[in-house]
């Protein structure tokens, strides 16, 4: 599958919003977008009117970056939001909230979501009692996270938690600190996701 391979801080610049893709770096006056908060490339500083389809299809990118995720598996996700009761915007989010990879992330056990998705492939997490090592896994109300033991001891976790430890957890998440556990309580409601999308425009956009 195809991956961007770019520097990930031009993303953020792209978008002129921090998207959190390199961990503690994004904290710090390191960040790209605190030194040049405009756009990358020769007319990047140069302001651009865009047209209605362009802050769609912005909205759209923005909001795949801040998952990490490619078009096919986007749109996948926007037609199982169609399919389900409620708003379908909403429905949008709580998918993409619900991945492994984006629990693993806003329960404080990495310090990025690229960095989340990492480690689940390399197999340090576990799902109701499982081994799982598919990122994009959804997981529902009831289902409990576990770090694996062989990486509960590692230096990698240690400095994990010495980073995003200090996080706050959603409401829609439990966190079991000692035990390096996190439950799903319920799927999150759209003001417990705390991400500047617009996903009405993402409506928008796949519905023309």
């Amino acid at each position: 599958m195809a991956r961007y391979t770019d520097s990930t801080c031009r993303l953020c610049r792209r978008e002129g919003e921090k998207l959190f893709l390199k961990g503690e770096r994004c904290y710090t006056n390191k960040c790209s977008i605190a030194r040049r908060a405009y756009a990358p490339g020769q007319h990047g500083q140069q302001r651009k009117k865009m047209s209605e389809y362009g802050m769609q299809l912005r909205e759209k990118q923005k909001a795949r970056r801040f998952y990490g995720i490619l078009e096919r598996q986007f749109r996948k996700y926007f037609d199982m939001a169609v399919k389900r009761k409620g708003v379908t915007g909403e429905n949008l989010l709580q998918i993409l909230e619900s991945r492994l990879d984006n629990v693993v992330y806003r329960l404080g056990l990495a310090t990025s979501r690229p960095e989340a998705r990492q480690l689940v492939r390399h197999g340090h997490f576990a799902v109701n009692g499982k081994k799982v090592n598919i990122p994009s896994v959804l997981l529902s109300p009831g289902d409990v996270i576990t770090v694996r033991e062989r990486f509960r001891k590692s230096d990698k976790l240690k400095a994990v938690v010495d980073i995003a430890g200090g996080k706050v957890i959603p409401e829609w998440l439990e966190f079991d600190s000692e035990n390096l556990t996190g439950k799903v309580v319920k799927l999150p409601a759209r003001e417990e996701i705390d991400l500047p999308i617009r996903e009405h425009l993402i409506v928008e956009l796949y519905s023309k």
